[in-house]
């Protein structure tokens, strides 16, 4: 056979071992440092994927590797406006276990890492690994303070002047918005504008009397029977005892409830149980909630973001006034959702609680499902600030999607045609192999697009290392159950 006759689409070499081939297979490639390749000819071309932050795995399509995190993109590499980051996707394709990534690459960066809310107990094992501290809160389990947020009280005494009052209007104002949302979410309607009022000077009443001891809600109960003359100016009852009592009487019976005789039991009437350890990691584990209790599980979920904002907010005016060294921290809001669908206002609640006393330095992650999660908010101007929580954030990490929600995320941030199609293929489910009967892993497991603004999107796929298999050997995530012959038996992820 002559070159003429030689069709087109066959290729290959003459000559010793050579001959035509219908596929000619790629060259191996390696990579290498500046100084091992110095000698090597042509130059190596870059990857074009950030290698500053913690090692996230290997782009897609380049093979290159992604080192990505908000904290370092924002301090270090100036990619991000805001150390902050919103990771969504369908459940059981590793959402959580890339912040569990995180954590560990801060632990070695001396960022410490705070769980504020671990509702499956899948976070525990990766912070007692770290030898961080595991706080089990729960009915007849553990307590939480939410007039003592985080034990901030504790750090006044170390403070003085402007810091001291700083820092005591900032727990003031966090004491106020976490009871408004514990009323919202037991209620499902926000306090009015009078309740709030009531509220209000009923905790500055507080602070008076209990300036040496963290108050109870059973104390702030008293006051709002005892009817002080502060209260009852705003309340409005014209010194009418019987009308005074018709104002706070919906109140009084929301505050009986957060005191331990209604719904709520016991989780918001005692002392905090264990108060955060500022110093270590932290996660505070809240499973034993039952999932059917959805109001509770909502309410402790605020508290704990709120403790976990607090302690951050004291330990950073310590610092300020040069008793304490300033810390980084890394806090994590997980399910989301679960705390946005109970009332109207509750964006606002959260919003306030991951607001409050910002501090240069204090990353954070919001993780939900998907955009409809933020879509099924009943009033308009609640999904309009739901969706503003991505908007803001500054990187945001998408996990494989279900093709109706893709116009959702690209209401909020671009997302290319081919981004989509990228999603959409993460979604789908494992195939399965009739002739084995084995389900594969679905295609969409440990699989991320990083979004930054307007920017092209990076494909990555999260390998767990020898290390980190077990601190994450959950069942909704790396370790799922593989179904083999019509039994469940237990598999790795490459």
């Amino acid at each position: 056979m002559t070159d003429t006759h030689v069709p087109a689409r066959f290729k290959g070499f003459k000559g010793p071992a050579g001959g035509w081939s219908t596929v000619v297979q790629a060259p191996n490639e390696w990579r290498a440092s500046t100084a091992q390749s110095c000698g090597l000819w042509p130059f190596s071309v870059g990857a074009g994927t950030p290698m500053i932050g913690v090692p996230m795995g290997q782009q897609l399509f380049t093979g290159s590797t992604l080192c990505c995190d908000p904290i370092n993109w924002f301090m270090r590499a100036h990619l991000i406006s805001n150390p902050s980051a919103f990771v969504l996707g369908k459940p059981g394709l590793g959402k959580s276990t890339v912040i569990r990534r995180w954590a560990v690459g801060y632990a070695h960066q001396g960022v410490i890492t705070m769980f504020l809310g671990d509702v499956k107990g899948e976070h525990v094992p990766i912070i007692k690994a770290l030898g961080g501290q595991v706080i089990t809160l729960g009915p007849g389990i553990g307590s939480i303070n939410v007039l003592d947020p985080g034990g901030a009280l504790h750090a006044l005494p170390s403070l003085t002047g402007k810091l001291r009052e700083e820092l005591h209007n900032a727990i003031h104002t966090r004491r106020r918005n976490m009871l408004r949302a514990l009323i919202t979410i037991s209620r499902g309607t926000s306090p009015t504008q009078r309740e709030g009022t009531i509220m209000d000077r009923a905790l500055r009443v507080l602070d008076d009397r209990f300036a040496t001891r963290s108050p109870l809600m059973s104390d702030l109960l008293d006051i709002i029977r005892e009817a002080p003359q502060e209260v009852r100016a705003v309340a409005l009852d014209r010194g009418d005892d019987a009308r005074y009592r018709d104002i706070t009487e919906n109140l009084e019976s929301l505050l009986i409830d957060l005191s331990g005789s209604g719904d709520m039991g016991d989780m918001f009437s005692n002392h905090t149980s264990v108060q955060i350890d500022p110093t270590r990691p932290v996660v505070f584990d809240i499973h034993a909630i039952n999932e059917v209790d959805q109001n509770l599980r909502a309410a402790a979920l605020m508290a704990c973001w709120d403790a976990g904002f607090a302690a951050v907010d004291a330990n950073h005016y310590l610092a300020r006034q040069g008793v304490a060294p300033l810390r980084h921290y890394f806090l994590v809001l997980d399910e989301l959702w679960s705390a946005l669908r109970y009332g109207s206002g509750m964006v606002d609640r959260v919003d306030q609680v991951t607001r409050l006393n910002r501090t240069f330095g204090v990353g954070q992650a919001l993780i939900t499902h998907t955009m409809s999660d933020l879509e099924s908010l009943a009033e308009p101007q609640d999904r309009m600030k739901a969706k503003g929580f991505v908007e803001r954030s500054g990187m945001v990490l998408c996990g494989g999607l279900p093709e109706g929600e893709l116009p959702l995320l690209n209401q909020a941030i671009s997302v290319s045609r081919v981004e989509m199609d990228i999603l959409k293929s993460w979604s789908d489910p494992g195939a399965w192999d009739e002739r084995s009967d084995v389900e594969s892993d679905p295609p969409g497991r440990g699989k991320f697009l990083v979004k930054v603004g307007g920017r092209p999107g990076i494909p990555f796929h999260l390998k767990l290392t020898g290390q980190e298999l077990d601190p994450n050997d959950t069942n909704q995530l790396w370790h799922a159950p593989r179904r083999t012959n019509g039994q469940e038996a237990e598999h790795g992820i490459e």
